[in-house]
């Protein structure tokens, strides 16, 4: 048991700070590393392993993963950013729109590919317009992760909370409808203010305006591509909607559809799949299976019931979720927290409550969502520095607000 801890601890040590101190292993890696050290030492076998590994909460991600690829590839995402481009608004107006996109097209394709893909994009397109880029891509990032909270099919942890406690649909959007779209006029209002006087590109000190070299490579609108690839979609949300077919068979079914293709090739489709998250989400429910085999989870969760913190109470659970999602990440704190809920008849609530609070919360730091990591990062490669402090300055006031609106919200609906 003590091997057990020492490795549980040491992955989550790495989910807290990034990368192993001292090694080059991410977070990726030290979930995979921790895998195979669970097995090696014994805490679970190689088919409790494999056994722990969810196939379904895995096969409905890689199927909309391959979903949202087909966006990237047909090139509907360069086209949206040109458009939004070109667009005659003045700098507050067009932040809107960008709000909006971001939060649309991550509700209903997977926020991470989305952000991925639209990042450089929006660098290219407000550089063009002589444009202060940090504010635009602080005010997307915060709208993919809020817009992603909606829907059970807007971020991996959503996906895994949808398979793990059989959430409904329509339940969750229920619960999560009206919050999200309250709070995405806070993101503009906190980003607006704070930026009011530096919506212009200052004058470089040392050289050009930073510029991305790949954003001509785009690729054109294919309009078929695009629609075949909207058809799908609306035939995947329709299907969850009003099926009880099982939802990892229709994402894949989805995704060998789009595959069959006689212009695109599937490897250029598969090139966009997030494989590193995959293995990150896999690697995760061995060590959390390894580590609910002690027993320990079970007596924390006991003692935390006696200290009058029941995680059946969907206030509770959404406080928890949002603090936990800032230590670990989002998608740990969904997979530590998930197999010891017990939900009853309140599991659309509960469900929705925790994807909230994980969600919400996601914009506090840098590191609080993939999302908020992706653009950071991107946004440097292209030559475009956003600091720890320069984002948390704005996710502070967002993530605050929107937590306490939420927060409200939910115990209108418990209550």
């Amino acid at each position: 048991m003590d091997l057990t801890l020492l490795i549980f601890f040491l992955v989550y040590v790495v989910m807290a700070v990034g990368k192993l101190p001292g090694f080059m292993v991410d977070r990726t890696g030290a979930a995979v590393i921790g895998a195979l050290a669970m097995m090696a030492v014994g805490s679970i076998t190689a088919k409790g392993a494999w056994d722990a590994i969810d196939y379904r909460s895995m096969g409905l991600m890689f199927g909309l993963m391959v979903v949202s690829a087909a966006f990237v590839v047909s090139g509907f995402y360069g086209w949206t950013a040109r458009r939004i481009a070109t667009l005659p608004l003045s700098a507050p107006a067009l932040l809107a729109v960008l709000i909006f996109v971001g939060a649309v097209l991550s509700s209903v394709l997977t926020n991470d590919v989305v952000v991925v893909a639209m990042t450089p994009l929006l660098v290219s397109a407000t550089l063009a317009r002589g444009l202060n880029p940090v504010p635009f891509l602080l005010a997307f990032c915060f709208a993919a992760n809020i817009g992603a909270s909606s829907t059970l099919i807007g971020s991996p942890r959503n996906m895994i909370l949808a398979q793990e406690l059989g959430l409904s649909f329509n339940g969750f959007l229920k619960v999560t409808a009206l919050p999200v779209l309250i709070c995405l006029p806070l993101v503009w209002g906190v980003i607006a203010l704070l930026y009011r006087r530096r919506w212009a590109l200052a004058a470089p000190a040392g050289g050009p305006a930073p510029a991305h070299p790949a954003a001509a490579q785009t690729p054109a609108l294919d309009v078929w591509e695009t629609v075949k690839a909207g058809l799908v979609t609306i035939a995947v949300v329709v299907a969850f909607v009003a099926s009880d077919w099982p939802r990892d068979i229709i994402a894949l079914t989805a995704a060998g559809v789009l595959l069959i293709n006689r212009t695109i090739s599937s490897r250029d489709m598969l090139g966009h799949v997030d494989g590193n998250l995959l293995l990150f989400i896999m690697g995760l429910f061995v060590v959390n299976a390894a580590m609910a085999a002690t027993g320990l989870p079970q007596t924390l969760l006991s003692d935390l019931r006696g200290a009058g913190i029941d995680l059946a109470d969907p206030l509770a659970l959404y406080l928890v979720g949002g603090g936990l999602s800032n230590i670990v990440g989002n998608s740990p704190a969904v997979m530590l927290l998930v197999p010891f809920l017990s939900l009853g008849g309140s599991s659309d609530a509960l469900g929705a409550a925790l994807g909230l609070g994980i969600g919400l919360s996601s914009n506090l730091i840098v590191f609080g969502s993939l999302a908020g990591i992706i653009v950071v990062e991107q946004a440097a490669a292209c030559g475009v520095k956003i600091s720890f402090s320069e984002f948390s300055r704005a996710g502070v006031p967002v993530t605050v607000a929107s937590m306490i609106l939420a927060a409200g919200w939910i115990l209108l609906m418990a209550y």
